[in-house]
């Protein structure tokens, strides 16, 4: 089923055994990452086969973390619209824009992705409960892979999460815990609780294969296009696993051969400007990022003061040639409904959050009217509504 060899470190290159159960490097406390024997895959498999396989983003089971299909744990994800936006293209003299629509998900965001990917292969390896902090979206997700997969959950999350959240964790039958603090803090009380109990930590980066799932972004978008790759994705960034899981993507593809052309995409970061660690220390040079101290935004998916795979998150934009932007909260809620008057795209703050960037990044020149653009509205904007 799946070529799969090894994880790895993504700072130091130390081999990890995918059979067994693995978090981060014990030595360098990096993210590992997984490598499949694309050699042999090359050799194998025909990319326009997947077209015609049932629509989901396990289609792509080779080249997932799961050795059985009867261990995936799938409620439909993947396979979200491509969304051409001419009316909002027009008016702003463009010609090439989509919109990759996540909030047609499981659970209305694109956490689905790495959460049936993590419970699945938690499930292969015998793993019978998962904990997770979460600022939203995760939560709920993992609640309803969990439940599918009859595995017990307890997430952490901020009193101030939105109220849909915590009502589908709960009705999925896992254990909510509300905290006071950020997600920062609620991921140090599950790390503790993981600890001391036993518990399986999916947190972000904590475990190798949520990026799997989302990394299914990418080949949907090279696969969109005809195999080729759009010049620019401008993405919202908080923990940044769909970021680095496509630019892994975009690598294994060029490995496979299946590109009609080896340009890459200029990746886009996106944060709230009372949040943003990422725009902080790429504009900076800066390696690691600092710390964001008194995080703050309506976008409660950014409201992430550091990420695990800060290291792997600015080597990539840096890699693409990218760039990393900071957007207003009040700039986020004019292009929400922008999104939504001009294309009737409801779409959830991270992802009006792109818009916003781009509206920044077409006025400085960054982007031109010729360049093919893909914004990524990562979540549905009806989960916010109180």
């Amino acid at each position: 089923m799946s070529y799969l060899k090894h994880l790895y470190c993504s700072a130091c290159g130390q081999h990890y055994d995918p059979h067994t159960v693995q978090t981060f490097c014990q030595d360098c406390q990096a993210p590992l990452l997984a490598e499949y024997d694309l050699q042999a895959a090359k050799s194998v498999l025909d990319r326009d086969e997947f077209k015609c396989r049932p629509r989901s983003m396990w289609r792509w089971r080779e080249l997932m973390p799961v050795y059985e299909i009867e261990n995936q744990v799938s409620l439909g994800e993947g396979d979200t619209p491509l969304l051409p936006v001419p009316r909002l293209a027009e008016t702003l003299g463009f010609h090439h824009l989509f919109v990759k629509d996540e909030s047609m998900n499981p659970t209305g965001s694109f956490k689905a992705r790495g959460l049936s990917a993590a419970i699945s292969k938690a499930k292969e390896l015998g793993i019978e409960k998962v904990i997770i902090p979460t600022a939203g979206n995760a939560g709920g997700a993992m609640a309803a892979y969990a439940a599918r997969s009859g595995t017990e959950a307890c997430i952490f999350m901020p009193k101030d999460t939105p109220f849909a959240n915590m009502e589908e964790s709960r009705i999925a039958g896992a254990k909510v815990i509300l905290i006071d603090g950020l997600i920062s803090e609620a991921a140090g009380m599950a790390g503790v609780k993981a600890r001391e109990e036993g518990w399986y930590d999916v947190s972000t980066f904590k475990e190798p294969y949520r990026t799997e799932g989302k990394k299914t972004m990418g080949y949907e978008l090279a696969e969109g296009f005809g195999w080729t790759l759009p010049d620019v994705i401008i993405y919202p960034t908080g923990g940044g696993t769909g970021l680095v899981g496509m630019w892994k993507a975009f690598a294994e593809m060029e490995a496979l051969g299946w590109l009609e052309d080896m340009k890459r995409p200029r990746m886009v970061s996106v944060q709230a400007e009372g949040c943003a660690p990422v725009i902080k220390a790429f504009h900076e040079g800066a390696v690691f990022c600092d710390y964001w101290t008194g995080a703050h935004t309506i976008a409660a998916g950014l409201r992430v003061p550091k990420s695990f795979a800060d290291q792997i998150i600015l080597r990539n934009l840096r890699e693409s040639q990218g760039t990393a932007v900071a957007v207003s909260d009040e700039a986020i809620l004019a292009a929400q409904a922008e999104l939504a008057e001009q294309e009737g795209i409801f779409a959830a703050p991270e992802g009006a959050a792109t818009l916003a960037a781009f509206h920044q990044l077409a006025q400085s020149g960054w982007v031109q009217p010729e360049e093919k653009v893909v914004l990524f509205n990562t979540g549905s904007g009806l989960k916010y509504l109180k």
